[in-house]
């Protein structure tokens, strides 16, 4: 259940990129006949629109449990966690803890994931 929770959270930056651009739904339009037109089969902007929902889902679960686990140092563990910041890293930018309890909170925010996913 480790590896699952770890990839789940690596996939945190991409879920924050997407719900950040513009969602693209052109791919509505069909171009193989004489005159465009739009499909009737596919709708492009409920899709992106229920992807974009289950996207948020997904970022809300790792926000919530960080904060959760972490307190005010939610955003660092998401750093560790979901961006792939060592603790020496962390450590130069400024995390205000020491290694140990890092790793604690870090145990402890892949254990309370691992119940939600």
């Amino acid at each position: 259940m480790y590896l699952t929770t770890l990839h789940y959270c690596k996939q945190y930056p991409l879920w924050v990129a997407e719900l950040d651009t513009e969602p693209d739904t052109s791919k509505a339009i069909v171009y193989d006949k004489e005159k465009v037109q739009t499909s009737n089969s596919y709708d492009a902007t409920s899709e992106t629109a229920m992807r974009r929902i289950e996207i948020a889902k997904k970022k809300a679960k790792v926000d919530e449990i960080s904060v959760m686990v972490a307190g005010d140092m939610a955003h660092w563990l998401r750093m560790g966690v979901c961006y792939g910041s060592t603790f020496p890293a962390l450590e130069a930018k400024g995390i205000p803890c020491v290694s140990k309890t890092y790793y604690r909170l870090r145990r402890r925010f892949y254990y309370e994931l691992s119940k939600v996913i």
